[in-house]
């Protein structure tokens, strides 16, 4: 992918992903259907059941050689000239159209695997920074006691710096709870326990520039890839269809029992009868072949509107994934402009306590600023990697 090859190696997201695709079950679920499929070529490739019957004569016929007691009968019908090959044909496109669906199974899963990971690295980012908040809101309280003790500040100006720290005491628990429950996500992706520990990046830096993907390259994307096979497979049932309309012929024979004329002496008494056969079956009653041939037709049809209507929809994924993305970056670093000039007015307010001049009002706003900044900023980055995993699911 895109980004592995920059830091995430580091970050284990490429270990949980090849993780993942030896042990998800939808992967496995696919491998065994591609399997299925691929041992069906070995079913078509025989010729029709060979026949047998005996008859036993209740009464017996008399002929002029003897009597008849029973009759054995073989036949084995063969198939028109090229028909078990456009079987196995037919069976091997199908099992081609199959094997597409174990490629984009995999996409799908590193995409998941990916985003998941990305929005426990948001979600840890988060309370790494309401405890940066919480500690500086302690040091403001410090302040305001010393404050409060000389008269220049009043006690309320405290208890609100402590209900803020106690409000953000609650935000974090609650993201500790949201990050084991995407941890129990992201583990049942990789078929483990949901308590399985998860380490994430410290950091995810937004590279400067971006792997630039051609949108006409969307037409070699695994989800289209596989409406070209199938309607390969179409065509070649198409041919099977042509080669099962044609005659079948055989081969078999028929043995009769023949017992001797008693008080008779001819050189053909009791002689058995053995009488090669051969047969021809013709379907002369053929509707079911033509209408075979007009449903492949509207198949063919379907599944080229459906191909097209499956690229209309990736291409709308693509362009909402890079224009995202593109916001991702532009919010970024907003949000980084943004944090220094709050840390600057920080310092301003800092100053101001040295000079008795110290509002905890403004205070108090300029932490929540500095706190929205540092979660939109947080977000801004997970946006960014998530239309990352969106584009490489489409590009690669």
């Amino acid at each position: 992918m895109l980004l592995w090859g920059c830091f995430l190696k580091a970050q284990s997201l490429g270990s949980l992903v090849e993780e993942a695709l030896h042990s998800n079950p939808e992967i496995q679920k696919f491998e065994w259907q591609y399997a299925r499929a691929s041992e069906r070529v070995n079913e078509v490739n025989t010729l029709p059941n060979t026949e047998f019957g005996m008859g036993y004569f209740a009464s017996e016929p008399e002929t002029r050689t003897g009597p008849q007691r029973f009759k054995v009968s073989a036949k084995q019908m063969l198939p028109w000239f090229g028909s078990i090959t456009a079987r196995e044909n037919y069976a091997s496109a199908l099992a081609d159209a199959k094997y597409e669906d174990i490629v984009v199974a995999k996409r799908k899963l590193i995409a998941s695997v990916s985003q998941s990971y990305y929005k426990l690295f948001a979600i840890r980012s988060k309370q790494i920074v309401l405890g940066q908040n919480i500690k500086l809101l302690k040091d403001y309280e410090v302040l305001a006691l010393n404050s409060l003790e000389v008269g220049k500040a009043s006690a309320v100006d405290v208890l609100r710096l402590q209900m803020r720290q106690n409000e953000l005491e609650r935000l974090k628990k609650v993201l500790e709870q949201n990050f084991v429950a995407e941890r129990t996500v992201l583990n049942k992706l990789l078929n483990r326990q949901v308590d399985v520990e998860v380490t994430v990046a410290d950091s995810l830096p937004i590279p400067e520039d971006n792997m630039e993907f051609a949108l006409e390259d969307l037409a070699l994307h695994p989800e289209l890839l596989k409406y070209d096979k199938l309607y390969h497979s179409v065509e070649q049932s198409e041919l099977l269809n042509q080669k099962e309309s044609s005659p079948m012929f055989g081969f078999g024979l028929d043995y009769i029992a023949v017992s001797e004329r008693p008080e008779m002496d001819f050189s053909d008494n009791g002689k058995d009868v053995v009488m090669p056969m051969v047969s021809l079956s013709i379907p002369i009653f053929n509707k079911k072949y033509r209408s075979k041939t007009k449903q492949n037709q509207l198949l063919q049809k379907e599944l080229l509107s459906e191909k097209q209507l499956r690229l209309n929809k990736l291409e709308a994924l693509f362009q909402k994934a890079v224009t995202d993305r593109s916001a991702a970056r532009i919010s970024y670093n907003t949000q980084s402009l943004n944090l220094k000039q709050a840390k600057n007015a920080e310092n301003i307010l800092i100053k101001g306590y040295e000079t008795g001049t110290i509002d905890f009002n403004d205070v108090l706003d300029v932490q929540e600023l500095q706190l929205k900044f540092q979660i939109d900023r947080i977000e801004a980055v997970k946006s960014y990697y998530v239309q990352t995993s969106i584009i490489n699911y489409l590009s690669k």
